[in-house]
């Protein structure tokens, strides 16, 4: 990441330049602007003077670049006309990615819908269905400009970043960073052997499912990458192990309906939260120079956070040291 993508932050995105920005398109809104949850990237709800419902997302500058997003729109779109429940940008005019005073946009239709459960069977073996879809339409090509989820980019990348940032307390910075690598070169040898990367969500958390009156629906492919394929399933299941066990044999009864899964994926999911962890630290440190992180995080800056996170890694470490989850008791 560039220091000026570390360092921008979205003063000059006022509402009348946001207004513009529709406006320019040809659509008007009616409505005020509702900010929806995002700090990666700034999102807002509103009904335009035809009755419809969009969303408009404004990237942050240098994260993607044009290739990039345009991919993600792209395959947005083809898992549209798969008849996946996806919320596809809007095309207006052949394009969907627009430019206004240095800001990248999109328009999206507001889908509405309820918050999906995970705790419910059915709706966990429908989603399940529909992430085994969507894994084998991927499968047909690969992405050409979208990353890479690896070891690299989530584990060595964010711990020498941390290292650098100057956030860890100095008084904890021995004690951080050897169980971080302790977790990372264990992550690391579990990662073997390599497993066949497909095109993914990327952030298939429980927040980006919708459940609609015909099912769920996905939103936010915003980090659509390539990676193996149980990067898709592993952060619905919650509780404790025989939850665990149960939400994972329904989502694969559903998920096998239309797509193989290699069940030793399994030995990832517990590398692949350890990464996600590492990469959330590094990630809220790349971005403190925007006012919204402070703002929201305020807990980041406090020698108490990172005391917890060195818990929290003692305590992923001892978990992969234990036997993966599997289908079966051992």
């Amino acid at each position: 990441m560039s220091k000026s993508s570390a360092e921008f932050h979205y003063q000059a995105l006022t509402p009348d330049l946001i207004l513009d920005a529709i406006e320019s398109l040809g659509i008007y809104p009616e409505t005020g602007l509702l900010a929806l949850n995002s700090y990666e990237n700034r999102v807002y709800q509103f009904r335009c003077d035809r009755g419809q419902r969009y969303v408009v997302k404004f990237y942050r500058p240098e994260r993607w670049s044009n290739a990039q997003i345009q991919e993600e729109h792209d395959y947005s779109q083809e898992l549209l006309e798969a008849e996946v429940p996806i919320a596809a940008p809007t095309r207006i005019d052949g394009q969907t990615l627009f430019t206004y005073q240095g800001y990248r946009f999109a328009m999206f239709p507001s889908i509405g819908g309820r918050c999906f459960e995970v705790d419910n069977l059915e709706q966990l073996e429908a989603v399940g269905r529909f992430v085994g879809r969507i894994h084998q339409f991927a499968k047909q090509r690969t992405f050409q400009y979208r990353e890479s989820l690896t070891l690299q980019s989530l584990g060595v990348d964010s711990i020498e970043w941390l290292k650098q940032s100057g956030h860890v307390p100095t008084g904890l910075e021995q004690a951080f960073f050897t169980i971080v690598e302790q977790v990372y070169d264990k992550a690391s040898a579990l990662w073997q052997p390599q497993y066949d990367a497909i095109r993914l969500h990327g952030d298939l958390h429980p927040g980006n499912i919708l459940w609609t009156p015909t099912g769920p629906s996905f939103v936010d492919l915003d980090d659509a990458k390539s990676g193996p394929a149980i990067q898709d399933l592993w952060m619905m299941l919650t509780g404790d192990l025989g939850q665990r066990r149960m939400q994972l044999e329904t989502l694969l009864e559903g998920y096998e309906e239309f797509s193989y899964f290699d069940t030793r994926q399994l030995a990832l999911i517990e590398p692949l939260r350890a990464l996600r962890m590492l990469h959330y630290n590094a990630w809220l440190s790349r971005r403190w120079q925007d006012p919204a992180f402070p703002m929201h995080f305020p807990w980041y800056a406090e020698d108490k956070y990172w005391e917890q996170q060195i818990l929290a890694f003692k305590e992923q470490l001892a978990v992969m040291d234990e036997a993966p989850l599997s289908l079966v008791p051992y």
